[in-house]
Parts: structure tokens; C-alpha cells; sequence
């Protein structure tokens, strides 16, 4: 990796230039045209049908997924070999940020063009991506991914589900149950994950629907994405001919892992997409209805409340797409230096799976909040079923739960983390035994003369030190049994997001400055400088809250006060910053950031 391209994870131990981010405001045009196709899909094609669709329609849903296959927008990251356009992961992120605003319908968009095609693409051999990604990438075949059982959720390796492979070697015959498959009552292609024989680990498999053998369970009734296509899936005594074996034996749990990667991200970006849409009804709502013979939009408390939900969209985009690009980044160096180029797409997922991780936590968590304040503008309204944000209340809910929960996620942000240290391929002790000589020492003030971004820099840098504070101390008291300290392990994750949160969405005003002028840069670092002084008093919390955990005496005491001093900002009047936010965002009546 060069050195403008730190390594994922290293954020914490290295600093990053703004010139080696990419932010939104640089989309090229034929990111934005690819945008405006999609936008222009959902406006015209799902929205007036969505009611319909949230009926349990599954023909509906059929019809409007090849729809999409037939525009091209399934083959947007597909290679033009397999009848796809071959553009880069960080237009395949916008599209699917438009596509996000389609309620339950980008559910099952996500699921086809995710999960249910890229596992073949880049794990199958070429045979299999001539027969089925050709067609997935056009629509002709709708994929899903089966790899959940009753029994094996998070701990996918535990599923039952087994396939025996004939004594002639020509075939496998697969039993068992798949649970909570999206797609899976529309898909003509299953991505199937079960053990061979008595192996240990999983495999993966190829599954047309239509084989015998292959029964599909009722729709589930959901508390949301009705429109989505959720069924259990039956293999009894299912004929699978050995080619359709994906990838290698007993390499199956890897297949899920790294697919799970790219699913997460994604995920992020149709959050977003989600989240822009409330914020949009919710502000033209506030302007339309009044009260008092004012309009709504007009009072303190709905300005706080869509100037915060702006806020927390505009730092979850930043650390999205700035995510994005390292990936395609380092996908592109990989090539360059003659990997195969599925074998390169692969590693720079993997690369940046702790980045993937925070997308998924926080792109969700974000929505979750956005949704909760929308239905709260709305009022009354709001808790009924004919509005939209009604739906997108009930539908973002499974995103904490989708691609891994929160909970799995917040782990594998912090075990990665640690796993790399290990293993050497980040230097995390170093930094951490600085940080421990810093606490003996006498405290650096600062010099308090330094410009904006200097001052924001700096932040960053102690919010970085309270991280490897508390992760070094707790690690070198639980040992090898920190694993098992769940509460402290979600604390550093929490701390880890914000702190990516702040770096990402500091480094995309900094860019946007030296793009446009500081002259037109007010609103933007008015959502820094609130965004910063809430998050400073967040990680102080966390911080202060695993330290009483575990530390004791004048340790404790001595931790307590580094924790102060890393999370110490200048105060600002976020009364005053949120009006003037909100104030963009109603005269525009939309989100306009």
C-alpha cells in the first residue's frame, strides 16, 4: 500500500491528509448521471407503486426487479464481460444511496445485486459467471443468499444444513433449512452454504430454485420491508451437480465473511439515501403545516431536530464515501501489481472491513434516529399508516439487524482492530505506550492561537489517544479474556465510529474549503463545531465509563484526568449553530447539503 493509502484500521495510529479523501462534492458526471437514473427509477417506477407493493405482492416485486435488470442498473459494478457497465465501487455507492429511498424495494435491489451476484462473480470460475452472472447482471435470473438457519444466526459456522457428495463424485445432495432468505420467494438463483460430509466448515453452492427438491416457506409477516420478499427455504434431497460447487471445499465461512463486507458498506449507502429522504418530507411537512398561525418549521424545537438529523447524515456520508474510495484505492493498487482483478475486489473489501463495520453501525443507528425524529415533526400524522415516514420508521429497523447485527459488528471492529496488532500489520502499541508516557507528564496545552482546522486536527489527535488509552489498558488487564468483556469491547467500538465519524466529516469541510473558499464554508463548520463538541462529551462518557470498569487507585484517577484533558473542545452556542443549519434546510425545503 503507498503511503497516501493507509492501510484500514490505521486511521487511529495515522493521520490523513485531506487531498487523500474523496467527498461527495467530487462526483464526476457520470456518477451523477448514473445517480439521476436511479432517482429518476425510483421516482417514477416504485414510489407510486409502493402501497401496492407493501401488500405482500410478490409478482409486483418480480416485475419491478426486472424492471431495474432491464434499465442496466443491476450491472452498474458488473464487468462489461459478464454483460455489466463496469463501473468503479464508488458509483455502484451512489447508485445504491438512490436507490435507498425506495423503502422495502431496496431491500430486495440490495440483496439481487449484493449478496445474491457477487459471491459468484468473485468466487466463481468462469463457466459459472458465463452461465449465471451474465443473466443476474441483466435480471433475467434474481439472486438470494442463503446462509441463516433457525439455529445459526451470528454463528453461521453452526448451521446443520449438509450436503453428501454421491460415490460417483458427480453430484451433492444437499438437506437442510434456510430462515429469513430476502428474495428468497422471487430468486431463480440460491447462494447456499452448508457442510460436505462431515467437514468442519461450510461450502458454498450454486442452487437453481426450480430444481427438485427445493420448497419455499410462506411469506413471513414483518414488522417491516413488507414489500421485501422473506420466506424459509426447504432443501430436501436437492441434486447438485459438483460444478456448481462455489469456490472450494470447506471455504465457504470465508465466501460469507468477505460477501458480508461488501453488504455492510452498502448498506451504509442506502442508509444514507434513506436518511436524505426523511429529512426531505420531514422539512417540507414543518413548512406546510401550521400551528398557532405559524408554520412548524418555524419553532426552536423542530430546528433542532432537523438541523441535528442533518448533522448526523452529512458525518455518516463523509465516513461512507471516504471509505468507498479507500477501497476502490486499494482494489486499483492490487491490480497494479498484478493480482487477478476479482482476486484485488476481494482484498480491498477486506482490507477495509473495520471501516465496513463502522458504515454498517452508524449509517444504520443514524437512520434509526432520523426516522424516530421524523415520525416526532410529523406528530399525530406521523404514527399513521398513510404517511411515508411511517413506513420508513418500521423499515429501518432491520438495519441493525441486517449484515450482521450492530452487536456482531461493534466486535469485529475492535477484535479486527486487535487482530492486525497481533499479527503486526498495524503498530497500535507504540502509539498506546506514548500515550501512557504522556498521562506521567506534564499536560501540553496547546497553543490556543492555532487556526480552525488545526484546532479540529488536534481534537482528533486526543479523541485517537483516549482510544488507545482505554483499548491498551483494558487489553493489558484481561489478557487473552478481553474477548469476553463484551461491555468494554462495544465501548472502544463506539468510541473507534465516532471518532472515524469526526476525522472523515473534518476532512471533507477542510477539502470543501480549498475547493470553494472559506467565504462559503459558514453552515459546514457550524455542523463541525457541533458535531465535535457532542462527540467530545460522547467518547468522555464511554471513556469514563469502561475506566471505572477496570482501573483502580491512583491509576483510575490518573486515567480519568487524560480522559478529560483528550476530550477537552472549545464550547460553542449549538443553539444558535442549529438555527442557522436549520434555517438552510427549510428555505431549501429539502436536504441541501
Amino acid at each position: 500500500m503507498t503511503n497516501k493509502i493507509i492501510k484500514g484500521g490505521e486511521f487511529l495510529v495515522k493521520e490523513t491528509s485531506f487531498e487523500d479523501i474523496f467527498i461527495p462534492e467530487e462526483f464526476n458526471e457520470e456518477q451523477d448521471m448514473t445517480a439521476n437514473m436511479c432517482r429518476d427509477f425510483v421516482n417514477k417506477e416504485i414510489l407510486p407503486k409502493i402501497d401496492d407493493l407493501d401488500k405482500h405482492d410478490p409478482a409486483l416485486l418480480l416485475k419491478l426487479l426486472k424492471s431495474a435488470g432491464e434499465m442496466g442498473l443491476f450491472g452498474i459494478s458488473i464487468p462489461e464481460e459478464y454483460d455489466g457497465f463496469g463501473q468503479n465501487f464508488v458509483t455502484s455507492m451512489r447508485a445504491i444511496e438512490e436507490i435507498g429511498r425506495a423503502f422495502s424495494y431496496a431491500v430486495a435491489f440490495s440483496a439481487h445485486t449484493g449478496i445474491g451476484t457477487l459471491p459468484i462473480l468473485y468466487y466463481g470460475n468462469e463457466t459459472q459467471k458465463q452461465k449465471y452472472v451474465t443473466k443476474l447482471a441483466t435480471g433475467e435470473y434474481i439472486g438470494a443468499y442463503c446462509l441463516t438457519e433457525p439455529e445459526a444466526g451470528s454463528d453461521a459456522n453452526s448451521g446443520k444444513s449438509k450436503a453428501i457428495i454421491s460415490e460417483d463424485k458427480k453430484y451433492y445432495t444437499l438437506n437442510g433449512v434456510k430462515s429469513w432468505i430476502t428474495n428468497g420467494g422471487v430468486a431463480d438463483i440460491h447462494i447456499v452454504f452448508a457442510k460436505i460430509n462431515d467437514d468442519k466448515n461450510l461450502s458454498a453452492f450454486i442452487v437453481e430454485s426450480n430444481w427438485e427438491g427445493v420448497i419455499l416457506g410462506a411469506e413471513e409477516e414483518k414488522m417491516g420491508i413488507k414489500g421485501s420478499s422473506t420466506v424459509q427455504v426447504y432443501y430436501n434431497d436437492v441434486k447438485i451437480p459438483v460444478e456448481n460447487l462455489l469456490g472450494k471445499r470447506n471455504g465457504g465461512f470465508k465466501i460469507a465473511l468477505n460477501i458480508l463486507n461488501i453488504g455492510r458498506i452498502k448498506l451504509g449507502g442506502a442508509c444514507i439515501g434513506a436518511a436524505k429522504g426523511v429529512i426531505t418530507s420531514s422539512v417540507t411537512y414543518a413548512n406546510e403545516r401550521k400551528q398557532f398561525k405559524t408554520p412548524i418549521a418555524q419553532f426552536g424545537a423542530i430546528k433542532h431536530k432537523l438541523a441535528e438529523m442533518a448533522i448526523r447524515v452529512f458525518a455518516c456520508e463523509s465516513l461512507i464515501y471516504r471509505a468507498s474510495q479507500n477501497i476502490e484505492d486499494a482494489t486499483q493498487q492490487y491490480i497494479d501489481e498484478g493480482m487477478d482483478k476479482n482476486a484485488a475486489s476481494l482484498e480491498g473489501l477486506r482490507q477495509y472491513a473495520i471501516e465496513s463495520s463502522i458504515a454498517k453501525v452508524y449509517s444504520s443507528e443514524v437512520l434509526d434516529y432520523v426516522v424516530d425524529e421524523g415520525v416526532q415533526i410529523y406528530g399525530g400524522i406521523g404514527y399513521s399508516a398513510e404517511t411515508d415516514v411511517e413506513r420508513a420508521y418500521r423499515d429501518s429497523r432491520i438495519n441493525r439487524i441486517f449484515e450482521g447485527t450492530n452487536e456482531i459488528n461493534r466486535m469485529v471492529m475492535v477484535g479486527e482492530l486487535l487482530k492486525r496488532a497481533f499479527k503486526g500489520e498495524i503498530d497500535i502499541i507504540r502509539p498506546a505506550t506514548e500515550v501512557g508516557k504522556e498521562l506521567m507528564g506534564i499536560p501540553d496545552f496547546g497553543d490556543t492561537t492555532q487556526d480552525y482546522f488545526e484546532l479540529k486536527k488536534k481534537a482528533i489527535k486526543n479523541f485517537k489517544k483516549a482510544i488507545l488509552m482505554v483499548s491498551g489498558s483494558a487489553a493489558q488487564k484481561y489478557m487473552d479474556k478481553l474477548q469476553d468483556e463484551q461491555e468494554l469491547l462495544f465501548v472502544a467500538a463506539d468510541m473507534l465510529m465516532f471518532t472515524y465519524a469526526a476525522e472523515s466529516f473534518m476532512l471533507r469541510v477542510e477539502k470543501l474549503e480549498n475547493i470553494r473558499g472559506e467565504d462559503r464554508m459558514e453552515l459546514q463548520k457550524l455542523m463541525l463545531d457541533v458535531y465535535f463538541y457532542d462527540i467530545a462529551a460522547a467518547i468522555k462518557k464511554l471513556g469514563d465509563d469502561a475506566l471505572h470498569s477496570f482501573a483502580e487507585g491512583n491509576e483510575k484517577m490518573g486515567m480519568l484526568m487524560g480522559m478529560k484533558r483528550f476530550t477537552k473542545v472549545e464550547g460553542i452556542n449549538v443553539i444558535a449553530a442549529r438555527r442557522k443549519i436549520a434555517d438552510k434546510i427549510i428555505d431549501a425545503n429539502k436536504y441541501p447539503f
